[in-house]
């Protein structure tokens, strides 16, 4: 975590390489994340639908337990952004409900003509997600950067005085 009110006094000691390798542990877990989910797109075209099926209730539980983790996280340090990437999280994990709902109640009522509309649906949605983990990540990137110049103009003002 990067240094906040409540917990500044804990962090101040890090240096900004130790602050800096924090951050590049964590974008080397997200990438390695996104390696393995470019892996399974590009497997899922040689999956029968029972294989399928259980792959998408374990990357369903397996959102499901990010988003709590990160939630969990935002209320442990009630910093100002973390509690408003938060509210942001709040709100994907709403339409992801409303998404799934949906897709929940349309498999239950398709029919062979509806069924391309859902294929349809379902694709624009996996684009959504993609491009909304791609803006996240570019404000990641932004964030480490701005931590680091933040981090070094602190410890200049601290030298200065």
């Amino acid at each position: 975590m990067w240094p906040d009110a409540d917990n500044e006094r804990e962090n101040c000691d890090m240096s900004i390489s130790e602050q800096l390798d924090k951050a590049s542990a964590q974008l080397k877990r997200l990438s390695e994340r996104a390696s393995a989910a470019e892996a399974n797109a590009n497997a899922l075209k040689a999956k029968n639908k029972a294989a399928l099926e259980q792959q998408v209730d374990a990357a369903q539980a397996a959102a499901k337990q990010a988003s709590d983790d990160l939630k969990a996280s935002a209320k442990e340090t009630q910093d100002e952004i973390t509690q408003w990437w938060g509210q942001v999280q709040d709100n994907w994990k709403s339409h992801i409900a409303k998404v799934r709902k949906n897709a929940d109640q349309a498999k239950a009522n398709m029919k062979a003509d509806r069924a391309e509309i859902r294929a349809e649906q379902a694709e624009a949605n996996a684009a959504a997600a993609v491009d909304f983990a791609y803006a996240a990540l570019e404000e990641a990137d932004y964030q480490v950067l701005n931590a680091a110049m933040a981090r070094i103009d602190a410890e200049e003002a601290k030298a200065a005085t």
